[in-house]
């Protein structure tokens, strides 16, 4: 579809473009017929005895800008530039684009199917499919997961056995080709709990990692606990697969300090892997799923939610 809702912005453009080649050339013609002058000067000075003498352009030079005009009308005859027009040789970027892709598709295609139907833990375990692996995780994961998989504050370490949504297999490649949503609700709002609460709630989950925490404030964060969050994090806060993260295993998403915890309790968050399925493929989905599950992330012990498939989390 044209950009163009109208066929007077065809002209428009068209006009400006012809219209400014034009000039150029009119302006080059124009220096053609200035005289050189011996001593004649523009009238410019600097500091006083530094001056601008007019003498017009060397004929060398006017002819490569005449030469440019004749390779821009040359151009824009051959290619895209004159509104509408799509030029003798009818390029377009998406055209190029999807021309180079079916080439690398043609090229490269094979060498991906052949993995492809090939089981994920032996795709791990193939030294040629952990280079590909490996490069398309760089390509297209190491913006947030980081080079080496071990993550950053709010993106996931891929290398250790923490996982929210499962790392079997199949799980890591939902996740991968369908994209995951997380969120935390925000208890801060009235009429959950207030800023007291928050802080004793924060103590008390600081604890179940072992971390320093103050003994008052966690016993009643301990109280507050079970009615606040237990029906995500579990009765004992281990978690639970696809929907709330495990709080005793040191393992932290944003931080442990009692400051983050307390604003994640109070702000809530929320958090989102992008889906790639559409965009890669299912080749190369598989490849990165067997290149993510050989990092050497294993199975915890947290509980599955409802309908989960195994004890895994991330």
């Amino acid at each position: 579809m044209s950009d163009f809702v109208s066929g007077f912005w065809n002209y428009y453009v068209v006009s400006i473009v012809l219209v400014s080649i034009l000039g150029c050339g009119v302006l080059l013609w124009m220096q053609s017929s200035a005289k050189h002058v011996e001593g004649e000067t523009t009238g410019h000075v600097w500091d006083g005895d530094l001056q601008e003498y007019s003498n017009p352009l060397p004929s060398w030079w006017r002819w490569l800008f005449y030469l440019t005009i004749v390779f821009s009308l040359f151009y824009l005859a051959m290619y895209p530039g004159l509104g509408t027009f799509k030029g003798v040789f009818n390029w377009t970027s998406a055209g190029q684009y999807d021309g180079e892709m079916q080439k690398a598709e043609e090229q490269y295609g094979p060498i991906f199917m052949k993995f492809q139907s090939q089981d994920i833990m032996a795709v791990a375990a193939d030294s040629e499919a952990r280079e590909m692996g490996q490069r398309l995780f760089l390509t297209y994961c190491a913006q947030c997961h980081g080079s080496d998989a071990r993550g950053a504050r709010g993106f996931p370490n891929l290398a250790d056995k923490d996982w929210l949504f499962g790392g079997a297999p199949e799980q890591i490649k939902e996740s991968i080709a369908s994209g995951r949503d997380a969120m935390m609700p925000a208890k801060g709002v009235k009429p959950d709990l207030n800023g007291d609460e928050i802080k004793d709630l924060a103590n008390y989950v600081r604890s179940l990692s072992g971390l320093t925490a103050d003994s008052i404030r966690s016993q009643r964060g301990k109280e507050l606990f079970a009615p606040a969050c237990s029906a995500c994090h579990g009765p004992d806060g281990a978690g639970v697969v696809g929907l709330a993260p495990n709080l005793t295993d040191k393992i932290w998403l944003y931080g442990s300090s009692e400051d983050i915890i307390t604003e994640t309790i109070a702000k809530g968050r929320s958090n989102r892997m992008p889906a790639f399925g559409e965009f890669l493929g299912d080749a190369k989905v598989h490849l990165l799923t067997a290149y993510v599950y050989g990092l050497g992330g294993g199975v915890n012990e947290a509980p599955a939610a409802p309908g989960a498939t195994t004890a895994e989390k991330k």
